[in-house]
């Protein structure tokens, strides 16, 4: 059960400030159930509150920033930001990956605030939004979120939200303000601490700004949100639902009706360079075609633009002769493998048949694999600088810049052999002249003669980038997590069957189990029959009977037992006159308890209100036989026959 992973915080809730509805339900010294009880369960019962999910697309961290998608302004913004990329300069795009890892943008923490402060649930009369976490990525990220709330909403500056993390001075002293029902802060943006162990009843909007991939620590932090809250947004108007904002499709990956999936990530670097060798091939031909040399021989140790073509269609080649039609993943593309398994497929391939190859093996696992990562990347900048060429874009000058800042790199490591060994080719790539004519092949010689040696320069800390694109906002959606929908129509159908059997406490099937008569089949069958005339379908009386064991339990549970039967059923404890005030006390509680909810496990008179009255409860104030009697008068009252 997931519910084992998340029991939102009663871990933490002192005892006596448990709804009683828990009863018998949970251990409440550990706070995990008693028995198999899930989160479904829970919230079926009303013993949690269920969340409303709410899905919100935002481009740039579902998608990553590319540059060629931005304005003309804000290229110029992205040409003249200090990337420091480890000396490449600025690069072509952002992975959404590395979007509030160590890339800020103004625009989309902007769009999710303004978000939560317009569609977050209120209280204070609709005028204050209600305890909300954000779920950050990174300290960097919360310290900026809430630099950006302060900004917008300077009015609430350095009070209303404010980040909770390890790293946070007198983080305890925060949560316990953040704990308190209208005291500041009212925003707790948590890096990790508050995802779980975190107990606010209070919190009813929980915003995922990060991305979650296990199963266990995304329900943890569902759980912050679904404890009772009575009277939260007025008397007599108890907490009904939380709302989780999601923008990072964290609900598309755990909702089991829909498609899992890790969001609109750039795709690995070994299919992008798999991809743009299919277009070099393409490129290539393309020319060779237009000077009628398509058909060259290639001439060992001289290398040329057929030669590049030549080796690179071995390359694909090659790695498709190695996808395993034993795997998985690559066994539905069976077709393809086969055909283009072949070294005649790769002489004289169309363009149509080159984009299908990009379509179906591209990301496919295969045997021939290159684990230099740092030279797979420097690959794929060679490779765009090829293609630059051969299309003739504007972007081979700040490729060409990206090349010389990590030849310049280089040349600070002439002490290495392997460094020196090319120094010549290294100065050259570093200069301007090298560049002036430089031709494909050129360039293909660089890398197959560099690329080993870029693992050599010292990686420098990763510098923060700051930025002000334009983000976009999609419409959002209410996503219907499989786990809770049941459970919430249940609560449903739970809430109303109560109302519909009170107002029919006279109807002869209840007025016995009210009282705790036995019940014929035929008083059974009325029950049955007053259950579907309260709306109730298949699969509600099913969850009610393993909720309860059988319906006259749960019908019980509903209208709860007659006082006057309750309390004959424990008269001879005090039949004597000898009970003490505290005895009477004791069971007094009891019959409280059975008037609300019907029935009452014996686990539970060992935790408050009655250990408040004498701390070893039962035990504490009755002797042994009189303990025992207590006992057999509670499972008396249970409803374990369907009928007498």
């Amino acid at each position: 059960s997931y519910f084992d992973a998340l029991l939102v915080g009663l871990t933490a809730t002192p005892k006596d400030e448990i709804d009683r509805n828990t009863y018998g339900l949970f251990d409440l010294e550990s706070g995990v159930p008693t028995d198999a009880y899930g989160l479904d369960d829970a919230i079926a019962e009303g013993y949690l509150v269920p969340p409303r999910a709410v899905s919100v697309p935002l481009k740039f961290q579902r998608q990553g920033i590319r540059y060629q998608d931005l304005s003309d302004d804000e290229k110029d913004q992205w040409d003249a930001l200090e990337w420091d990329d480890d000396g490449t300069g600025a690069p072509e795009e952002v992975s959404a990956e590395a979007v509030n890892q160590w890339l800020f943008n103004t625009d989309t923490v902007d769009k999710v605030l303004a978000l939560l402060m317009e569609r977050g649930h209120k209280v204070a009369g609709g005028d204050r939004l209600g305890k909300t976490i954000v779920f950050a990525k990174n300290q960097a990220h919360a310290k900026f979120i809430a630099e950006r709330f302060d900004i917008n909403y300077p009015e609430y500056r350095g009070e209303f939200a404010r980040t909770i993390t390890f790293k946070t001075e007198y983080a305890q002293s925060l949560i316990d303000k953040f704990s308190q029902k209208d005291q500041a802060p009212h925003i707790a943006i948590s890096v990790d601490m508050l995802d779980t162990g975190i107990d606010v009843p209070e919190v009813v909007n929980l915003v995922f700004f990060k991305i979650v991939r296990s199963k266990t620590k995304f329900w943890q932090m569902v759980g912050r949100g679904t404890r009772l809250c009575k009277d939260l947004y007025g008397p007599g108007q108890n907490k009904q639902d939380f709302f989780v904002f999601d923008f990072c499709q964290n609900l598309e990956f755990f909702s089991q009706e829909l498609e899992g999936s890790e969001g609109a990530l750039a795709e690995p670097l070994g299919q992008r360079l798999f991809k743009a060798r299919l277009e070099l091939i393409g490129l290539l031909d393309q020319q060779l075609q237009e000077h009628g040399v398509q058909d060259a021989p290639v001439k060992p140790l001289v290398l040329t633009e057929a030669g590049i073509r030549h080796d690179t269609a071995v390359l694909l080649h090659r790695m498709v002769r190695g996808m395993s039609l034993d795997n998985f993943v690559v066994r539905p593309k069976r077709r393809w493998v086969e055909d283009w398994a072949q070294a005649e497929h790769w002489k004289h391939p169309t363009a149509d048949q080159l984009g299908e190859v990009a379509t179906h093996l591209s990301g496919l696992p295969t045997s021939v694999r290159d684990d230099d990562e740092d030279a797979k990347r420097f690959d794929a900048l060679m490779l765009g600088l090829q293609l630059a060429r051969l299309r003739q874009e504007p972007a081979f000058a700040r490729l060409q810049s990206r090349v010389q800042q990590l030849a310049s790199a280089l040349l600070e490591l002439t002490s290495v052999p392997d460094v020196r060994a090319q120094l010549l080719l290294i100065e050259a790539v570093a200069g301007d002249e090298w560049w002036q004519d430089v031709t494909l092949p050129m360039l293909e010689q660089a890398r197959r003669k560099l690329r080993s040696l870029i693992k050599l320069i010292e990686k420098a800390a990763r510098k923060v980038v700051y930025t002000d694109f334009e983000d976009a906002l999609g419409e959002t959606t209410e996503v219907d997590l499989p786990l809770v929908a049941s459970a919430v129509n249940f609560e449903r159908f739970r809430s109303k069957a109560k109302a519909f059997l009170r107002a029919h406490e006279d109807r002869m099937a209840l007025y016995k189990l009210r009282r705790n008569q036995p019940l014929t089949s035929v008083d059974l069958q009325e029950l049955d029959a007053l259950l579907h005339e309260a709306g109730a379908t298949d699969g509600d009386l099913e969850r009610a009977r393993s909720l309860h064991m059988n319906l006259p339990a749960f019908a019980r549970s509903l209208v709860g037992l007659d006082r006057e039967a309750a309390t004959q059923a424990f008269a001879h404890l005090v039949a004597a006159g000898t009970a003490t005030a505290n005895q009477l006390q004791f069971i007094n509680e009891i019959v409280q308890h059975l008037t609300e909810h019907g029935a009452m496990s014996a686990d539970r008179l060992y935790h408050s209100p009655f250990t408040d009255i004498h701390a070893q409860g039962p035990d504490g104030l009755f002797d042994s036989s009189n303990a025992a009697l207590l006992f057999k008068a509670l499972d008396s009252l249970e409803l374990r026959q369907a009928a007498a």
